[in-house]
């Protein structure tokens, strides 16, 4: 009996792992997916859509700007951050995973909508640096074991990003950078104080 059940422990905890994979790895997946599109049967026509500063009429196009990037080169960029900070915060869940990713590419698309340079703003780096703002929020926050231990990990991988906050390279978006990650620390902020009310914490 003891067996079995330790067998099913086991098998629900792959089962979840295998679950937040596919979700990470779809969403970075989705993006190569309409890169590919974009340059070979598109001539590379959605590099027009994306964040358009104060531009009311375009202000639709704020939720695709994560999921396009101008080439190939600008979207291997954000694979690697994306999937390891993306993985990270799918240790909350598949549910947890996907509210989050939709907060920050609102919050922080409508943030670089509202500060962003006359530009078209688009890339996963919103998203990357969204993460990277949540998971040391939560850290922060929260202060339980889990949470301090990727937020650590998160400034050990990761911490030359928020670097990118700044304005630099002309055709670097640091407002989307900037947006992102304080849309993701909100985030992260939130769902800490949550967590702690759930568990009792003060």
């Amino acid at each position: 009996m003891t067996r079995r059940n330790g067998n099913s422990y086991v098998a629900s905890w792959g089962r979840a792992i295998v679950d937040r994979a596919r979700v990470v790895l779809g969403i970075v997946g989705i993006m190569w997916v309409i890169e590919v599109i974009d340059t070979v049967v598109l001539g590379r026509s959605l590099n027009a859509i994306g964040i358009h500063p104060r531009d009311l009429g375009r202000a639709w196009q704020i939720p695709f700007a994560p999921f396009l990037h101008g080439d190939f080169g600008h979207l291997l960029s954000n694979t690697g951050p994306l999937l390891w900070l993306g993985a990270m915060v799918s240790v909350w869940g598949v549910g947890e995973f996907l509210l989050v990713t939709a907060g920050i590419t609102v919050g922080g698309g409508v943030g670089t909508w509202v500060i962003g340079r006359d530009a078209v703003h688009q890339g996963g780096s919103l998203l990357a640096l969204g993460f990277f703002g949540y998971l040391i929020a939560r850290g922060v926050v929260e202060r339980r074991a889990i949470a301090v231990a990727l937020a650590i990990l998160t400034v050990y991988w990761y911490g030359y990003a928020a670097w990118g906050v700044l304005p630099g390279a002309p055709r670097v978006s640091w407002e989307s950078h900037l947006s992102g990650m304080l849309a993701g620390a909100m985030m992260g902020y939130v769902r800490a104080r949550s967590t702690r009310r759930v568990v009792g914490l003060p």
